[in-house]
């Protein structure tokens, strides 16, 4: 109850501005506070990387530089499945862009918003762009509210607990080598359901997320790993496409 109480506090301070393009300091911190529950987990996941880095041969000052300028969790644990003295670069720039290739239709997503922002500042802020904070600021605008301090600010709040949980995997090592263990790696799982569940409910949206699961789960099963990320993405962004569905 007291959440949702938080919720509905934060929706009314972003429904108050008349401008919805708005970027505040304000409004920048209002979005990194609303963001801080999910981010907190999201130490765990940092802290595994960290222990695993160093294992594939990574450097200590390396494997949080890469967290602290890469920013992407699943690319990073893909890259070191090939890390090695001879790095395939072309295979590592390959992978990355395929997991990664889903942060196109995010900024597609919201180009009609980021259209509005000076060009530094719209590259800027997708700089810190992730799942969580993509889909957040996406339902924010769509409600009519300003949707770049949960983009901005909750992207750096992510960002700041990954950085910090890396950090504890390399100097502290295994304090929780598989966060599977604890049940942790379906908590941004279950936060993006429930913010997909908390959107329009009408048979087009509905469609959309039809095709673009179904899709996602051939691709998983019969085609290269990690394929079912562009392809569910594609899928989706297509359906929508033809059905005329609004961002």
């Amino acid at each position: 109850m007291k959440s949702d109480n938080t919720m509905k506090r934060h929706e009314t301070m972003y429904s108050s501005s008349t401008d919805i393009h708005q970027l505040t300091r304000g409004i920048v911190w209002l979005g990194f506070k609303q963001m801080l529950p999910i981010s907190i987990f999201v130490v765990a996941f940092g802290a595994a990387f960290g222990l695993a880095a160093p294992q594939a041969g990574v450097s200590d000052v390396m494997t949080v530089m890469m967290s602290a300028m890469v920013f992407a969790g699943a690319s990073q644990f893909a890259a070191l499945d090939v890390w090695g003295q001879k790095l395939p670069f072309f295979t590592l720039l390959l992978t990355v862009f395929a997991i990664n290739a889903r942060h196109i239709l995010m900024g597609a997503t919201l180009y009609p918003w980021l259209s509005q922002l000076p060009v530094k500042q719209r590259y800027g802020i997708m700089l810190v762009a992730s799942d969580a904070n993509w889909a957040m600021s996406l339902q924010a605008f769509s409600r009519g509210h300003a949707g770049f301090g949960l983009l901005l600010g909750g992207g750096l709040s992510l960002w700041l607990f990954w950085v910090l949980g890396t950090w504890l995997g390399v100097y502290f090592g295994g304090a929780i080598s598989n966060p599977a263990d604890y049940g942790l790696d379906m908590v941004m799982g279950c936060f993006l359901l429930a913010i997909a569940m908390g959107g329009d409910k009408n048979i087009r949206v509905l469609l959309i997320w039809a095709v673009a699961a179904s899709s996602s789960l051939l691709a998983y099963w019969y085609l290269p790993e990690n394929s079912h990320v562009i392809v569910g993405a594609i899928a989706g962004g297509f359906a929508g496409l033809v059905k005329g569905a609004k961002p």
